[in-house]
């Protein structure tokens, strides 16, 4: 029978009340400070590593996620601010996470269905579907792979078919690849600017695959047959066009509308001052869109002078002349800052990239290492010297001070861009995500059953346990006791589902379980 180890109800606890503690609550939504463990409890995973800062940043992750329901007249939504803003949709919704707080939300055991009131009210409730490039209906079908419960998708599937015909009417470009705004990727001021960008074409191949698949469940073959064309035709341009084989990245085309046609396909023809590995070209791999064979590109994560920093990586390369170049006049640069936006994307093709290719360039130990950077950075000094967690906009990627806050804090806290700390709470990436689907590596499959892909370097952690993961029904526990003497149950690898051990090994290794 399954029993929530008390050990971690009681640490997870202490971390809850701990935040509650140092917070200054400016906000409430749904679920305030006073409610935060008693909701949590019962419905976020647990989880316990050798790591101080990887374990309490999931925690901080669970409780500000938390802060960010918003009930409304259209059901429960997400927010990205707590502070209302003048760029923001109905409600103060904003479309440009709505791919986080799905990937990140479906782990939370959803006893008032949350998430099905939030896809609704993205499709029929008045949100503003296309004011930013995202993946939506991507993140709606990893949902519901972890919820086993494929309803919701199935009813909205006319609703995603419109929203992606839309997005073509709108954006396609005649090359066949999607046009867009840096600034409409949430990425304002960025070095290669607006074009053809690795963004919104990953965005679009990954939601075509998923209104494939959705097709093929809700017995729509013809809706199956031409989204699994549309995604398969998306990610071989992005592959051919978007590759630059000479820097072995991704880049941006660098287009200035929709309209304006590709003068050359060589990006050493291309206007040099953006021309530029950025962050965004390791997107591809977060959608599983890169081809084999294209690792190189990673040797940029950990280069000083690519994308590697103290508190990066950074969101352009270092190398470039227009790295971090100054802009006065607005507190949102993705001119080489670090953002938690990025971060998460980056982790999620990272952790793609280790677990479908065998390559020399990056290895669990940079997953490890890129991760324990990301929680790093979830932290502020207060003005009497404490260190509290934290998570905002942008981060100084040199000295982990939050660049936005800072800026806007010197302008006045200006009332017209949100005020008093704005940015604060930032619910605009993940990190609960990449501990359970890529450093522990669960991964669900279509038919019930999951893989366990752990990116834990061998003999790095003598410990971990992830517990209370709801999975269609289950309550899944993966624990890893490298010498039996932490949960005295054995040594090695251990899965339980609702308390039945279901798979296991001796070392840290790859297991799966089911169909």
């Amino acid at each position: 029978m399954y029993a929530i180890d008390p050990g971690l109800l009681a640490a997870a606890r202490k971390h809850i009340e701990k935040f509650n503690r140092n917070d200054e609550e400016g906000f409430r939504q749904a679920v305030d400070n006073a409610s935060a463990w008693e909701w949590l409890r019962e419905r976020m995973p647990l989880f316990e590593c050798p790591d101080p800062l990887i374990e309490e940043t999931f925690y901080f992750r669970w409780w500000t996620y938390r802060k960010h329901l918003k009930e409304t007249p259209d059901g429960t939504i997400i927010t990205e601010f707590h502070a209302v803003l003048g760029h923001a949709g109905k409600h103060n919704s904003i479309n440009c996470a709505c791919g986080p707080h799905f990937y990140e939300g479906r782990w939370l055991a959803q006893k008032n269905r949350f998430l099905d009131d939030y896809a609704r009210f993205w499709f029929r409730g008045g949100g503003s579907l296309r004011a930013y490039s995202a993946w939506l209906s991507d993140a709606i079908w990893q949902t519901c792979l972890v919820s086993g419960d494929f309803s919701l998708a199935v009813d909205l599937l006319p609703d995603m078919v419109e929203n992606y015909r839309a997005w073509e009417r709108g954006h396609l470009h005649s090359s066949g690849l999607f046009w867009s705004d840096d600034d409409r990727d949430g990425m304002e001021f960025s070095i290669s600017g607006p074009g053809l960008r690795p963004t919104l074409n990953s965005y679009m191949a990954a939601d075509a695959t998923a209104i494939a698949a959705i097709g093929q469940m809700a017995g729509r073959p013809d809706v199956a047959e031409e989204f699994t064309a549309k995604g398969e035709l998306l990610a071989k341009l992005i592959n051919e066009r978007l590759w630059d084989e000479q820097d072995q990245f991704y880049k941006t085309v660098p287009l200035e509308s929709k309209d304006t046609p590709v003068a050359t396909w060589d990006f050493r023809r291309m206007d040099p001052n953006r021309n530029v590995r950025e962050q965004v070209g390791f997107i591809p791999w977060a959608f599983r869109l890169a081809v084999p064979g294209r690792g190189a590109a990673w040797a940029q994560l950990t280069d000083p002078q690519g994308l590697a920093a103290p508190f990066g990586p950074l969101t352009a390369e270092r190398r470039h002349p227009r790295f971090m170049f100054e802009h006065s006049t607005h507190e949102c640069l993705w001119n080489g800052p670090s953002w938690p936006f990025a971060t998460s994307q980056t982790l999620m093709g990272l952790a793609t990239l280790l677990a479908t290719e065998d390559q020399p360039v990056v290895t669990k130990a940079d997953y490890l290492a890129t991760l324990q950077t990301y929680a790093r950075s979830h932290y502020r000094e207060l003005p009497d010297g404490r260190i509290v967690s934290w998570v905002d906009e942008n981060l100084d990627p040199f000295t982990g001070e939050w660049l936005s806050r800072r800026m806007l804090e010197s302008w006045g806290w200006c009332t017209d861009k949100g005020g008093y700390e704005r940015g604060k709470d930032y619910n605009h990436s993940t990190f609960c995500d990449l501990v359970i689907s890529g450093l522990i590596g669960f991964r669900p499959g279509l038919t019930g059953g999951f893989e366990i892909r752990p990116l834990v370097p061998a003999k790095t952690w003598n410990y971990f346990c992830l517990d209370n993961l709801r999975f269609r029904g289950q309550r899944i526990t993966i624990r890893y006791d490298a010498d039996g003497t932490r949960y005295g149950q054995g040594r090695g690898l251990q899965v339980f589902a609702d308390g039945i051990v279901v798979a296991g090994a001796d070392e840290l290794t790859d297991l799966m379980v089911g169909a």
